[in-house]
């Protein structure tokens, strides 16, 4: 019989276990969640036992220590100082940013094995100082394995750290209940666009629709720079609250955009995997990696800062919908038979573990 393995799961502290539960029970924590963050709970049921950072109750002092050194060192050292004692305890540690991997690699006494997802990382890599590159790199030897969620992403790493093993790990979301596409014949055409990610290319998609009497928008973004649709009566502006906003919105989207600048680590694959699981088709700017997850037959992708391009892409995809409908239906059936689900993710994640493990 297998031994289960001890993982701990190193979070940012804005991503507390308790409140992530309590906010997807309130119906306040928007999109498609698990139980736990990012899923990693599953990991229970594929023969771990799982501990979750905490947050806890943090004093104005110790807020502004933590959050100074973090803007000094470029991650929080502070909040995996406080988990030292649990992570000594595991087997193995995971970690979903660079902010956490870095900040563990410095306190992670010698045993357990630590796997260390970047995101922005690599993005960011050329503009930090050589100071900070060098304590990168210093920590980085500290990581057993390095996982992207992009193959753009795999491919920067690997150059980066020759002598370090990189992997791809595809990002899922909670499979378990899609909506069958359907054909939607909206007049005007009714796209929305959501994420607060920083490479949301919300300027290219105001001009696309800027002028237009058969396309409105609608974002939702709480990042936007409102001024941008000032002049684009037909752009709506909006935040989503709860999960029943965002199953609105959907539900009366013809299609949903994806618009985005130029970036290494799949940026928008969550709102992509949403759409998707929700039965819209898909129109995105084809940069990231997205093509790793789904190809031309599954999302209309259009080039980066083409607002022309973009016009016609939305305009194109509304045009049949019964070809939409299809597309939508190909990426959703690619999404389940490619397992890039949370069920995928972190069956990926648990598999890696066990290996590492027997290596030792």
């Amino acid at each position: 019989m297998t031994a289960r393995l001890n993982v701990f799961v190193h979070l940012a502290r804005d991503k507390d276990v308790d409140q992530w539960r309590a906010a997807r029970a309130a119906g306040s924590l928007v999109g498609i969640n698990d139980d736990t963050p990012y899923g990693y709970g599953r990991a229970e049921r594929m023969g771990c036992n799982v501990t979750f950072s905490r947050s806890g109750p943090e004093t104005y002092f110790a807020q502004f220590v933590r959050l100074a050194l973090r803007v000094i060192l470029g991650f929080d050292l502070v909040h995996a100082w406080r988990h030292r004692a649990a992570m000594a305890q595991a087997d193995v540690v995971w970690t979903h940013t660079e902010s956490q991997f870095l900040g563990v690699a410095w306190v992670l006494p010698p045993g357990p094995k630590l796997i260390g997802q970047a995101v922005w990382l690599y993005d960011r890599w050329a503009r930090l100082d050589p100071l900070r590159r060098a304590m990168f790199r210093r920590l980085i030897q500290r990581v057993d394995v390095l996982t992207t969620l992009s193959d753009d992403n795999l491919a920067i790493a690997r150059g980066l750290f020759p002598g370090k093993r990189a992997e791809m790990i595809p990002f899922g979301i909670p499979a378990e209940h899609p909506l069958e596409p359907a054909v939607r014949e909206n007049r005007p055409i009714r796209v929305i666009a959501l994420g607060n990610d920083r490479h949301r290319d919300w300027a290219t998609l105001v001009a696309a629709a800027r002028g237009t009497d058969d396309i409105a928008v609608e974002v939702f973004s709480g990042t936007i720079d409102r001024t941008l649709a000032c002049d684009a009566p037909n752009v709506v502006i909006g935040k989503l609250r709860t999960n029943a906003d965002l199953a609105a919105a959907m539900a009366r989207a013809t299609m949903m955009c994806v618009p985005l600048s130029a970036n290494h680590h799949a940026s928008g694959i969550t709102v992509v995997e949403e759409a998707v699981l929700a039965g819209l088709p898909v129109v995105a700017t084809d940069v990231g990696g997205l093509r790793g997850y789904f190809g031309d037959d599954a999302v209309r992708y259009v080039p980066v800062g083409d607002a022309a391009a973009l016009r016609a892409a939305l305009r194109e995809v509304a045009a049949d919908p019964a070809v939409a409908t299809a597309m939508a239906q190909r990426a959703q059936a690619h999404l389940v038979a490619a397992g890039l689900d949370a069920e995928g993710y972190v069956r990926r994640h648990v598999e890696l573990s066990r290996e590492l493990m027997a290596a030792r």
